[in-house]
């Protein structure tokens, strides 16, 4: 009887870290995306701002430094497009690895619950011989 319990036992714990193992991986490489996709943005706004400043560093008079505010506020514009896009990919990324998370999840509940269910009637059967 204390063989049953200690195979079912590690049968268990078994599966339990196979699924944390994957739940690890895909949550690994969620962290992956969204730290690339974070820094691809923080490195293209970082290169139009030293852009435009480098060209403000060369204005010399008014005229010129007027010329150059549109550009300016084109940065900013974009920056913040792109800051925007970015957040909405980052969050579509982490909302499928949750959701396939969840789907791991629910297929181990699942599979446990199938398990005790025939673990029950296998306990039920063998009662009802032994009457």
């Amino acid at each position: 009887m204390y063989q049953q319990f200690n195979e079912q036992f590690a049968a268990a714990s078994r599966q339990f870290a196979d699924t944390a193992a994957q739940i690890n991986r895909l949550a690994l490489d969620n962290a992956t995306k969204v730290f690339g996709l974070q820094l691809a943005a923080i490195e293209a706004g970082a290169t139009a701002t030293f852009a435009f400043l480098g060209e403000v560093a060369e204005v010399r008079t008014p005229d010129q430094f007027k010329t150059v505010m549109p550009k300016g506020l084109q940065v900013v514009r974009e920056t913040a497009e792109r800051n925007l896009a970015t957040g909405q990919e980052v969050l579509g990324t982490t909302l499928k690895t949750n959701e396939a998370i969840g789907q791991i999840a629910k297929s181990q509940f699942e599979a446990a619950t199938a398990q005790a269910k025939s673990n029950v009637e296998t306990v039920v059967q063998q009662a009802s011989k032994a009457k």
